[in-house]
């Protein structure tokens, strides 16, 4: 399979893509997937880990923007007070929040014997799409070691998009989708900066996909309500605060827009961003501590990084999924072959 870009579908840009063009561009970042094949099954989880250390002891700042709530993710609401997290942020299926959050519980107490006891509780972070198309849902096949297989496996460096991990069966705009990634460069002052996306790609009504180069592929479904969701997660080393976070996780709404979807009744939307730089301790030495943070005025480079990545990584996740029938036999068809089938003029 081929990304977007190996397409030709990324237009010249005015920031350039890191080295691996994904969010593990980002130093410290690694992704892990655990992929759940069997009768009736097609589904898994994808995690995601801001560092190596202990999360819940060195906590990275961040923010939510929920920009449609229609989901039953885990975690969001603290994020959202606080502007930090403590856990990894899992991936999965709607129905398999429950497993991912209790490998999360059990990993962090594990580490931290005194969460719960002599220190708070700990905040999981989970998010959700819905792969009943596909996948046998009410199986409720993932388990709390299929969510600490997905945290083993996490590795930095090149990161495999497409119906993988918990965008196994996932869909898109009527076609197959999944996970998807890409990163971009940012020279702010005289200092350089990257911002990486992961999505999980699940929504978009059929025929409403939109290309960077204007047309719209169709995948010969029937359309219908936009029913599906996407988890939009960012990860930067640019100093901000949550404030500033929040903003540019906002910002992956622009991306979404490009390629014509407009969050429906039914669609669950929510972008996650947070910054490696100046993480909390959970156990400051001092009363006050100081952070390094962006001046607005120089904030629209992470605006246009955030918009960009988004977009990319969405067509990743449509051009690295192969093509798979859904459960009621319909086929969903991958946008890949679509583009050998009809080449740009």
């Amino acid at each position: 399979m081929k990304t977007a870009r190996e397409l030709g579908l990324i237009p010249q840009g005015r920031l350039e893509p890191g080295p691996g063009n994904a969010i593990t561009d980002v130093a410290g970042v690694s992704v892990g997937h655990r992929s759940l094949r069997g009768e009736g099954l097609f589904t898994g989880v994808t995690a995601i880990l801001p560092h190596a250390g202990d999360v819940f002891r060195v906590k990275p700042r961040a923010a939510v923007e929920v920009i449609n709530g229609f989901g039953k993710s885990a975690g969001l609401m603290q994020v959202a007070e606080l502007g930090t997290i403590e856990t990894p942020i899992m991936l999965t299926n709607t129905f398999g929040v429950a497993a991912c959050t209790e490998a999360l519980v059990r990993r962090a107490i594990s580490a931290n014997p005194a969460i719960g006891r002599k220190t708070s509780t700990v905040n999981a972070l989970v998010c959700e799409c819905n792969d009943g198309s596909i996948n046998d849902i009410q199986a409720l096949a993932v388990t709390p070691a299929d969510a600490e297989a997905a945290l083993d496996a996490a590795r930095t460096g090149p990161v495999e998009q497409g119906a993988v991990g918990a965008g196994s069966g996932m869909t898109a705009f009527g076609f197959k989708a999944g996970i998807g990634t890409a990163s971009r460069r940012m020279r702010v002052g005289k200092r350089d900066f990257t911002l990486g996306t992961l999505v999980l790609a699940n929504f978009g009504a059929a025929g409403d996909l939109v290309l960077p180069d204007g047309r719209r592929p169709d995948p010969r479904v029937p359309a219908g309500p936009e029913r599906g969701s996407v988890i939009v997660v960012m990860a930067t080393d640019l100093p901000l605060a949550d404030r500033q976070l929040q903003r540019v996780a906002r910002r992956a709404g622009a991306g979404l827009a490009r390629l014509g979807a407009f969050w429906g009744h039914g669609s669950g939307d929510v972008a996650l961003c947070f910054t490696t730089a100046d993480p909390v301790e959970h156990e400051p030495a001092t009363a006050f501590t100081t952070q390094e943070r962006l001046a607005d005025g120089h904030i629209d480079i992470a605006f246009r990084a955030a918009a960009d990545t988004t977009q990319e990584a969405v067509l990743n996740a449509l051009c690295m999924a192969p093509a798979m029938p859904a459960r009621n036999g319909r086929i969903y068809p991958c946008l890949a072959d679509w583009l050998m089938e009809n080449p740009s003029p």
